[in-house]
């Protein structure tokens, strides 16, 4: 049983984490199948063969709006599958080291791909205020997942797989002078910040390489012209000459605990 697992998680998160993880039978992270798929160590228990979170893209939170997203886990058993569950947990060992789960509001429902299998849906959502309280828990989080059967075996593995939780990012564009003499210098400038979940506001993202991009008024594609890097409050400057009409805008590659992000182009007429 995982009851230390929920000890650094406080107030109603604390008790729903607690009663889904001690729940279970939970296998440890070792005994997961490699590459998230395979056969459980038990012959008798279900056979996890699919965990899919938010359809297989990074969860985005900003600071103040809840998100809702989908979870998954596909399984088989000789008698069938009777349950599925997914949760997510942040740390580095779900007895000792947990600082963070998100846990469904509700049970799953199953539906039969046959007379042994079976893909259990959950839904989970996620209030960047009461459940994301640290900047830290930003980046990769555990999946637990699980079924049981209908013959009552089941199989649960604490970190059967990882999906990304991260601070949603935030890029703006400005190039002037517009209109602006062929051959003067445009200065484009702009921020790139992002959530911060500790304080409910957002921060300009310091130290980052972002791509200056020019596409011409009747091109169809941007191409970079250089790249530029954040100061130390997420602002951007540099300077350019002006040769054609045409659109320029800024472009973040993004990290692992902050997603990418593009400006829409800003439309320069140069005379």
């Amino acid at each position: 049983m995982r009851i230390r697992a929920v000890a650094a998680v406080s107030g109603a998160l604390a008790l729903t984490a607690l009663t889904a993880l001690t729940a279970l039978t939970v296998l440890p992270a070792s005994a997961a199948p490699a590459g998230g798929t395979g056969k459980p160590a038990a012959a008798a228990e279900p056979v996890l063969s699919k965990v899919l979170v938010n359809g297989g893209k990074d969860i985005v939170l900003g600071t103040t709006a809840p998100k809702t997203i989908t979870l998954s886990v596909t399984a088989s058993h000789a008698s069938g599958i009777a349950d599925g569950w997914v949760l997510l947990w942040h740390g580095t060992d779900p007895d000792e080291g947990m600082d963070g789960a998100l846990v469904p509001e509700g049970g799953a429902t199953c539906k039969n791909a046959s007379a042994t299998a079976a893909t259990c849906a959950l839904t989970l959502t996620i209030d960047p205020k009461a459940d994301l309280r640290w900047n830290k828990v930003a980046g990769s989080w555990h999946v637990l997942a699980g079924a049981s059967a209908k013959d009552g075996g089941l199989t649960s593995y604490d970190s059967y797989t990882t999906a990304r939780v991260q601070r949603l990012s935030k890029l703006t564009v400005n190039a002037a002078p517009e209109p602006v003499k062929k051959g003067r210098t445009i200065t484009v400038t702009g921020k790139l910040s992002r959530a911060n979940w500790e304080d409910h506001a957002y921060h300009g993202y310091t130290g980052q390489p972002v791509r200056l991009q020019f596409r011409k008024k009747t091109g169809s594609t941007y191409t970079t012209v250089k790249t530029v890097r954040t100061n130390g409050t997420g602002n951007l400057k540099t300077t350019v000459k002006a040769s054609v009409d045409g659109y320029w805008r800024y472009s973040f590659a993004g990290t692992s605990t902050t997603p990418a992000v593009t400006t829409a182009g800003d439309f320069v007429d140069v005379r």
